[in-house]
């Protein structure tokens, strides 16, 4: 059996020169209740990644569905986040469903601030980069 490494490491390089987006990955915090001034605030947020380089792009058989969020109707849309392959995590973490990937910078100006919530992550020793599922709620 031949050795991987050395294509493994190229397939890898290739594909991080594709990642043109800058991202941000965080778990948001429990919301917090503020007696003082009677509201709910959003609790802290924990990076788990970035600000980083990163691919983004909608899954092109998804078609997105429609949904109801309240008073209001959601549409959610597919899309797949790569990161580089050796991106580390904070120790002990895990990426989980409801994490959170906001778009800082990109070649598209019409994605900077999207915010796109994780469905899954997919792991892999001979992946080119770690690709994670996410949908855009908006």
């Amino acid at each position: 059996m031949r050795d991987l490494a050395p294509f493994l490491a190229r397939g890898r390089q290739a594909h991080q020169s594709l990642m043109g987006e800058q991202v941000r990955m965080y778990r948001q915090g429990e919301d917090v209740f503020d007696r003082e001034a009677g509201q709910t605030a959003p609790g802290p947020q924990a990076d788990l990644y970035g600000p980083g380089p990163a691919r983004v792009r909608a899954v092109a058989q998804a078609t997105g569905t429609e949904e109801q969020a309240g008073e209001r109707e959601v549409s959610l849309r597919d899309y797949e986040v790569a990161l580089p392959w050796s991106t580390p995590l904070p120790p002990g973490t895990r990426v989980l469903p409801g994490d959170r990937i906001e778009v800082l910078a990109s070649e598209d100006a019409r994605m900077v601030g999207l915010v796109l919530y994780v469905k899954a992550a997919q792991y892999g020793g001979t992946a080119t980069a770690w690709r994670i599922n996410a949908e855009d709620r908006s």
